[in-house]
């Protein structure tokens, strides 16, 4: 199972990679097109061309996990735009993931902050 905490950094690509890519294309997407290591503990989320589906790649230690959303009717109508013209990916809260895997905009979600600890 995908274990998605508030620790999890989580890493949305902003342009739709080949969606008939299983987990070894969308590995090499990792490290080639977002700059990451897959391997590196991260939850990857990708979105096809036509907003009607998302894929997230994760590596939990002994291999990874690749699941697949799909929607029966409609379109995933928001997704995340990089905050540079740069940027190929951008970085999303657990809390925001979750928003958007449903159909939302997470750009309008509010949480508690982080918890930090407090000064002697």
């Amino acid at each position: 199972m995908i274990q998605v905490t508030a620790q999890t950094r989580i890493l949305v690509a902003v342009e739709p990679p080949d969606f008939r890519c299983g987990i070894d294309g969308l590995a090499k997407v990792c490290r080639a097109r977002l700059g990451a290591d897959p391997f590196a503990g991260a939850v990857f989320v990708f979105r096809n061309r036509r907003s009607t589906s998302v894929k997230l790649l994760a590596y939990d230690g002994q291999g990874f996990w690749l699941c697949q959303k799909r929607l029966s009717e409609g379109k995933f109508r928001f997704w995340p735009s990089s905050s540079s013209m740069d940027a190929s990916t951008t970085i999303l809260k657990a809390h925001e993931l979750h928003v958007l895997l449903f159909g939302g905009d997470p750009s309008g979600t509010r949480a508690a902050p982080a918890w930090r600890p407090l000064g002697a």
